[in-house]
């Protein structure tokens, strides 16, 4: 059962390690809200970390990467930051936790590895949180605010939402890693005195046995 749970966690990582290049690279993050005047506008603007979109009606879209960053507002210049970062330690936790669930090391290293790849996978999650909350706010925020133009109003894009279900994923695979491994060292811490019991136990009734032998036969 413990090792179903890990290979749970270690498709759950995966999961979310997918989702979370999948969010840095989509542009939808804002997009063109509804509302008003843009009723009639036959245009989508789709606007991600790295570049804009606009989808004509037509299905036709174009995408022009940002001129300068500092063009950018702040949370989506603070969510290239973190999700890049997220990137990077989702990655790692999911070699570490391949490399911890092949190795052929004892079971307290074996573990420590696991809840290493644990920890990281608890640490992509709160880097994907982070940004995502930040920007749903932002977005949230000037939607109600009566002193933004309703042309520069957005809503909440798909990567947003993907962004929280991957926050899901990879929080969930972290803390079954580190959950069952700790489970584990302490089984293990409990199982070891029971056999040393075991074995003195028998020593000491192979002893009694060998002196009784010993008795009778000078008798």
């Amino acid at each position: 059962m413990r090792d179903k749970l890990k290979i749970l966690a270690l498709v759950l990582g995966a999961l979310g390690m997918t989702g979370t290049i999948a969010v840095t690279i989509m542009p939808m993050w804002k997009v063109t809200a509804f509302i008003g005047a843009n009723l009639i506008v036959m245009e989508a603007e789709w606007l991600g970390l790295w570049m804009v979109c606009v989808r004509q009606a037509d299905f036709y879209m174009q995408c022009k990467v940002y001129d300068s960053v500092l063009i950018l507002p702040a949370d989506i210049q603070a969510a290239r930051g973190f999700m890049c970062a997220s990137v990077v330690l989702s990655v790692v936790a999911f070699g570490v936790s391949i490399f911890g669930m092949r190795s052929t090391s004892c079971g307290r290293n074996k573990n420590v590895i696991l809840i290493v790849s644990g920890c990281l996978f608890v640490i992509a999650s709160l880097t994907v949180l982070i940004p995502v909350s930040w920007t749903t706010n932002t977005i949230v925020q000037d939607f109600y605010n009566p002193n933004v133009e309703q042309s520069l109003k957005r809503e909440i894009g798909q990567a947003l939402y993907l962004g929280f279900v991957t926050f899901v994923l990879l929080l969930a695979a972290g803390g079954i890693f580190l959950c069952r491994c700790k489970e584990d060292d302490h089984f293990e811490e409990s199982f070891v005195p029971l056999e040393r019991e075991k074995e003195e136990m028998n020593l000491v009734e192979r002893t009694s046995s060998s002196n009784t032998y010993r008795k009778s036969q000078y008798v």
